[in-house]
């Protein structure tokens, strides 16, 4: 199956260059920009039509609809748009499971206090995970700000000792865009968005 990776969008999809042909597509969070009403429709009806079998979206810090009004979200989505909010789906026999939540970003969509249920969150995470997804990466992997801060999540990092997933996908360090591969898992930061002036970053591509 070969994956094609975006996040952190910002309201700026269409400003993408040329996405590359593949099976799935996955959106790993903030597809709004403070959660703009506009933003979100013009979103959807770019994302529901994209040349992909499956089409996978996780929310981030951004997705304001999405955490405070979620059955109005959920009824806004198009049919062949997979959404993942702390669950996950099986494709083909590929096990995919997402999350937005974020540590520390308390007053934006799905922002927890890092060290009140973090841990807990994390730990319902299944191991027969293949392909994980989350906004936040995890820390000290492709998750350096500008500043030089590390802004993962700790507990994160270490409940994938226990899942060690095939891939793991995330975005919401837009400094941090890449990729690595670290004992049995491949960690792609696919942000998309460099900063509002700028173009964007490639999306990225790979089979698994």
């Amino acid at each position: 199956m070969k994956l094609v990776l975006i996040s952190d969008t910002h309201a700026r999809h269409r400003a993408l260059s040329k996405l590359p042909t593949g099976q799935t597509i996955v959106h790993a969070g903030d597809f709004c920009h403070y959660g703009g009403e506009e933003g979100l429709r013009d979103f959807l009806s770019w994302y529901t039509v994209l040349p992909y079998e499956y089409k996978i979206l996780v929310a981030g810090n951004h997705d304001f609809k999405a955490a405070e009004e979620k059955e109005t979200f959920l009824s806004q989505l198009p049919n062949n748009i997979i959404y993942l909010e702390d669950q996950g789906v099986e494709i083909e026999g590929v096990n995919f499971w997402g999350s937005p939540v974020q540590p520390d970003l308390v007053g934006m969509a799905f922002g927890k206090d890092r060290e009140r249920g973090m841990k807990q969150h994390w730990e319902i995470i299944p191991e027969a995970t293949d392909v994980l997804i989350t906004h936040t990466p995890p820390k000290g992997i492709l998750d350096t700000s500008r500043s030089g801060r590390r802004l993962g999540c700790d507990y994160l990092r270490s409940e994938l000792e226990r899942i060690q997933p095939r891939l793991h996908v995330f975005g919401h360090v837009h400094a941090s865009y890449g990729q690595i591969q670290l004992g049995p898992t491949h960690f792609i930061n696919a942000t998309s968005i460099r900063s509002q002036a700028q173009s964007m970053n490639a999306p990225i591509s790979i089979e698994i």
